[in-house]
């Protein structure tokens, strides 16, 4: 981390799934994933690639461009991540086509 950048905080969504052995760990509000042999492996993983995303976006001089594209909002200076309002399942049916 650059040592002039000031220190943020966020609390972001996740979701963690497994796919066959492997962990998944994703996050809508950054559209990042990760993944690990472990559940905890993955949370690691996630915590260091969202590190990355942000320092490489603030580096970039692109936070504000990105981070609209994602749905965030800066209110009075502070960035606030998009609210995750309901995570359920839905049936979905798919006419078969041959």
């Amino acid at each position: 981390m650059n040592i002039y950048m000031k220190a943020l905080s966020y609390t972001l969504p996740i979701t963690i799934f497994q796919e066959g052995k492997t962990f998944v760990a994703y996050t809508p509000a950054l559209d990042l994933a990760t993944c690990g042999k472990t559940e905890k492996e993955a949370r690691k993983r996630f915590r260091e690639i969202v590190l990355i995303f942000l320092e490489d976006i603030v580096s970039r001089g692109n936070t504000e461009i990105v981070l609209t594209e994602l749905g965030w909002k800066k209110e009075q200076g502070k960035w606030t991540p998009p609210q995750i309002i309901s995570s359920q399942f839905i049936d979905v049916n798919v006419p078969a086509f041959a």
